[in-house]
């Protein structure tokens, strides 16, 4: 107890974040650290508890993600993260330094420089009144991030490149982009202040299917390459599940479970986050239409004498409940048999077994589809260069195909064999002409 008032002391006046965070026993580096945080909106009669007793860690270069239904408090942690939402109660540490309340003026420009968000809206998060070029470069000027004009123009174009766009885009504004554009400035200046915590809210919910596939290669390129460690907002925990190295479960501004993305998926303890998973759309329309939706209903728990804790079941695997809860919980992890969260109703019927197989297939065919280079656009000038030459264009496509390019390939095919189908017709054409000569 001594030791932790001496590092809440300690978090109290400094002044700057050390050069790395503490260590857990696990020896892992806890980049940031929420304790027993409430956030309250409003006072009096009209208060609302937005969040609740919230505590995660994250540690360095992971990806965690915070997953539940509209209104579960997920953007509000996440602001509170980056310092928008007081808190009512708790701490927010980062590198076991506290960030939350208030802090020296020092301390709140480190926390901007090292904490930078991706916000939903790729629309209401840009200025549309200001170029690309001031957009991405606000920050530079704000913490002088360059040695002069020519480094900023450089730092500039180099991360317009990396995410995608081209330096000609600099000089246009927000509203003559399309939203996955879009998506790729607000990130694009989110990286160019070279963060250690990103802040991804809900990056993708806005954008189309292929768009949101480049925008997770982005964020997963951007990773590796700066060792960026990710708190990602979202609610659709199919894409979750494949970017995701920890994840925490939120229901009505309470973290009900946190483990990691396969635990959680292997074993979904609590009630609620067996309703989020079995609510996981199946790609096969016999086995969605007789699948058993599993609903929550928060009165099945007795909390009036037993009172719940969040506490760690073992395999880093935290859960929410009682002590009769948690012992039961206890007792199906220790089994170590994976729950089956999806049900179909019809179980004895054989295309059931069938398809489970299939599901894993495209299971692994998503996982590959996510590795996708970026640059898979399946430009249209691929098809019309197939189109004239569709030898060439047949083997641009198995190149691509090999490489996993999948829209270049797809674009390379049909341009090639609508080429081939108008080469055969003209050489058709050709023949009967010469016939009708020789006749």
């Amino acid at each position: 107890m001594a030791a932790e008032t001496k590092t809440k002391s300690n978090a109290a006046v400094a002044s700057h974040f050390p050069e790395k965070g503490p260590i857990d026993e696990n020896g892992r580096e806890v980049l940031l650290s929420l304790r027993d945080v409430d956030i309250t909106f409003g006072k009096g009669e009209n208060a609302v508890r937005a969040v609740t007793d919230a505590s995660f860690d994250i540690y360095k270069g992971e990806t965690f993600s915070l997953v539940g239904e509209s209104g579960s408090g997920k953007t509000t942690i996440g602001r509170a993260v980056i310092r928008v939402n007081p808190l009512a109660a708790g701490e927010i540490l980062y590198k076991g330094v506290r960030i939350s309340g208030k802090i020296p003026h020092s301390l709140d420009r480190e926390v901007i420089r090292n904490v930078q968000m991706v916000f939903q809206d790729p629309a209401a998060s840009l200025n549309e009144r200001a170029t690309v070029d001031y957009i991405i470069s606000e920050g530079l000027y704000n913490f002088h991030l360059f040695e002069n004009e020519a480094d900023r123009v450089r730092k500039v174009e180099n991360m317009i490149n990396e995410v995608g766009l081209l330096p000609e885009h600099l000089t246009r504004y927000p509203h003559e982009f399309s939203g996955g554009q879009r998506q790729r400035i607000g990130l694009a200046r989110a990286m160019v202040m070279e963060p250690e915590l990103v802040v991804a809210d809900e990056p993708i919910s806005a954008l189309d299917v292929s768009i949101r596939a480049q925008v997770l290669n982005l964020l997963k390129k951007f990773q590796q390459e700066k060792n960026l460690t990710y708190l990602f907002i979202a609610h659709d925990l199919s894409i979750v599940r494949f970017i995701s190295d920890r994840i925490g479960v939120i229901y009505k501004g309470r973290i009900v479970e946190v483990a990691s993305s396969e635990e959680l998926f292997s074993f979904p303890l609590h009630p609620y986050t067996h309703s989020l998973i079995s609510a996981i759309p199946i790609p096969d329309p016999v086995l969605e239409k007789n699948k058993v939706l599993y609903t929550y209903d928060p009165s099945i728990h007795d909390y009036s004498v037993d009172k719940p804790e969040f506490v760690n079941i073992g395999h880093d695997h935290w859960v929410y409940g009682n002590k009769k809860e948690i012992e039961e919980y206890r007792a199906i992890r220790e089994a170590g048999v994976p729950l089956q969260p999806i049900t179909i109703a019809d179980a004895d019927h054989p295309i059931v077994e069938q398809v489970a197989e299939e599901t894993e297939e495209e299971k692994a065919a998503d996982a590959e589809f996510l590795k996708a280079p970026v640059h898979d656009t399946g430009n249209g000038l691929l098809s019309v260069l197939s189109f004239l030459l569709p030898i060439l264009g047949l083997i641009a496509a198995y190149l691509f195909r090999k490489k996993f390019y999948m829209r270049n390939y797809h674009a390379c095919k049909k341009g090639a064999i609508y080429g081939l189908i108008t080469l055969g017709v003209i050489l058709l054409i050709f023949a009967l002409f010469i016939v009708l000569a020789v006749v």
